[in-house]
């Protein structure tokens, strides 16, 4: 870093903006393979989030590669470099004391550490959204599997190029034999219980 880029320190601080929001910010970062269900699932949680009164904000891997990640390609240097970016922009956020979501397939365990490193602890949660390969391909929502096998798509996260599951995430979402509603409830229990969202009262009988 250059001697002359000197940090400001802003008044307003990232605990007095999640005091006024009523809940902690974090990164809840989904990973999985392609197909697992990481952006459905990222989107209902964000859905039954913002219903409970939360400052939410996805970020989407496809969305982001149309954007500010655009003209990286898929060799390991620039997937290594596209989750630096999102890592990057997902800290802003948690400062912000927004929950930002992920949904990046981020198939390395040193590249999602190191947007873990980012941030203080707590503030980024590992959710594995563990679905067999073979389901993936079966769904294959984009096509991507069929044109992988094909030989069309080289470097492909399952196919030709490793994915590394988590070893300790915070959260494991299995969602074979499993509706996005049940699986996006499993996030929302886990958040409540661990005080990052407060548990809504249930609602008073009529008199």
């Amino acid at each position: 870093m250059s001697k002359y880029i000197i940090p400001h320190d802003h008044i307003i601080t990232k605990e007095n903006r999640q005091a006024m929001k009523g809940h902690k910010s974090c990164i809840l970062w989904y990973t999985g393979l392609s197909g697992s269900g990481k952006s459905t699932i990222a989107s209902k949680v964000e859905e039954k989030l913002f219903e409970m009164g939360m400052h939410t904000y996805i970020l989407d891997g496809d969305n982001i590669r149309m954007g500010l990640n655009k003209g990286l390609g898929f060799s390991e240097e620039d997937r290594k470099e596209n989750i630096r970016r999102i890592g990057e922009v997902a800290k802003l956020f948690v400062d912000a004391g927004i929950i930002v979501s992920t949904a990046f397939i981020s198939p390395f365990r040193s590249d999602r550490q190191m947007v873990r490193n980012l941030v203080q602890p707590g503030e980024f949660i590992e959710i594995y959204v563990n679905t067999p390969l073979e389901i993936c391909e079966q769904r294959d929502p984009k096509g991507l599997y069929k044109k992988a096998r094909a030989g069309e798509i080289k470097q492909f996260t399952g196919i030709d190029s490793p994915y590394e599951a988590p070893e300790n995430p915070e959260l494991e979402i299995l969602t074979e034999g499993r509706s996005v509603d049940e699986c996006a409830a499993q996030v929302i229990r886990w958040l409540q219980q661990h005080h990052y969202i407060p548990v809504e009262e249930p609602a008073l009988p009529n008199s």
